[in-house]
Formats: structure tokens, sequence, C-alpha cells
């Protein structure tokens, strides 16, 4: 899970890049997904580096990851005038990556506890 951690990461900084750079926008709003993204970059990183935080550290990019879903989807409702450009593109797609990523923790966590189950069942 680390890996898909630093991934999702990898793909909201290129995201926020890309936004920014095509469409002109000289508002630090369009990086949101790019600074997002670094906090889940460091969290994996540090997931994959110490196994005894992994399991903390996978929930708090869960957590993130809700967040994420939260404030793009209430930014999306709140500011909707009609026109889908830009910053609308980048809000869906953030929605998309995390709302996977969720997913993806949703079923590793289950598998973990499954596996733990079965481990404590055999000792």
């Amino acid at each position: 899970m680390p890996a898909k951690t630093i991934g999702l990461g990898a793909l909201l900084i290129a995201l926020g890049i890309v936004v920014t750079f095509l469409s002109d926008s000289g508002s630090a709003t369009s990086m949101i997904p790019a600074f997002i993204g670094v906090l889940f970059v460091i969290i994996g990183a540090v997931a994959g580096r110490r196994a005894d935080l992994s399991k903390h550290l996978m929930h708090a990019a869960a957590a993130l990851a809700l967040l994420a879903i939260l404030g793009s989807v209430g930014s999306l409702v709140g500011r909707w005038e009609g026109d889908f450009g830009w910053a609308q593109f980048s809000q869906v797609v953030t929605i998309v990556l995390a709302a996977g990523f969720i997913q993806q923790a949703v079923m590793s966590f289950k598998a973990a506890r499954l596996a733990r189950e079965a481990g404590e069942a055999v000792a």
C-alpha cells in the first residue's frame, strides 16, 4: 500500500502542475492537488521505511483521501456555474483518484485483517 500511496501522490502532483500550466493560472489554488500529492508521497515514503508505523500511516492516507474528496466535491458543487473548465477537471480527477485509493485501501485493510485472524486461529 505505501507504493500505491506514493503513486497517488505522484499523480496528484502531476495533475496540479499540468492544470496550472495548461490553464495559465496565476493562482496557487490550481496547485492544490499537487500540495495534497506531496503529503501522500511523504506518508507513503515513511510507511515504506517504517513497518511499525505503516498501519497507522495507511489509515492516515485513507483519511487524507477522504478529505481530498470532500474538499473537491464541496468546491465543485459550491462554485458550479454551468461551465466545465480546468478547475472543474482538476476537481473531478482528484475525486476519482482519491476514491479509487480509498477503495484499494479498504480492500487492503480487509485482507490484512483476514490474514491476521487466520494467523491467530493457527497459533
